[in-house]
């Protein structure tokens, strides 16, 4: 970037600042969503709370099938990936 179109753009450089963080929270967010470690440690709680009996076979079921569509779609399988 030359000196000329930096200073023509630097009232720009908060909504640069603020579209950037928007980005990296949006990153983390999609992390935590369809991250593979997330998905297997949320998987390993509701074992957990299963075990405890905080939750039943069918809670236990309904949440698996959920976590597990997830990584499907993280992973690029299901309906929802690219066939390339």
């Amino acid at each position: 970037m030359g000196l000329i179109s930096g200073l023509l753009t630097l009232p720009l450089a908060p909504v640069r600042g603020t579209a950037w963080i928007a980005e990296q929270i949006q990153e983390q967010a999609l992390e935590e969503l369809y991250g593979d470690h997330a998905i297997e440690a949320q998987l390993h709680r509701l074992e957990e709370l299963h075990e405890a009996g905080e939750i039943d076979d069918e809670e236990l079921v309904r949440a698996e099938d959920e976590l597990l569509e997830r990584l499907a779609a993280a992973r690029g399988f299901g309906s929802g990936g690219d066939d390339g």
